[in-house]
């Protein structure tokens, strides 16, 4: 059996983000392709971000597969830590406001950049 890694931007102690990756079972399978359960989704988005491209502090909205379809993205927690993802990687974004919590940009949230001399391409599928 094998699996796939899912690198998950999420909520941890404290309502930080944080990183951690997860294994996805790959279990239904036959001998040409191994596959995931379904996995379900409401919609999709496409973003183009020029060279440049800096964002707020921010948490994410809806938890969301994001796919990086060209470029790369350069996601920061607060710690100052931080993950590059290029084209043909991606990150599973669940880093949400702790229910109850009010939005602090000292403790909630990262932010996300453009990196590199290419305009960033990504593909965001929602929950």
């Amino acid at each position: 059996m094998s699996s796939f890694t899912k690198v998950v931007l999420y909520t941890g102690a404290g309502g930080r983000a944080a990183f951690r990756e997860d294994d996805i079972s790959l279990d239904e399978s036959n001998p040409n392709v191994h596959l995931s359960s379904v996995i379900g989704a409401s919609g999709i988005q496409l973003r183009r971000s020029p060279v440049g491209f800096k964002s707020a502090v921010h948490v994410t909205g809806t938890p969301q597969w994001v796919y990086i379809l060209s470029g790369a993205m350069e996601i920061v927690l607060l710690d100052g830590s931080s993950r590059v993802f290029k084209a043909g990687e991606h990150f599973y974004s669940a880093d949400t406001l702790p229910e109850g919590a009010v939005f602090d940009p000292k403790v909630h949230g990262h932010w996300s950049r453009q990196v590199g001399d290419e305009p960033l391409v990504t593909l965001f599928v929602k929950d």
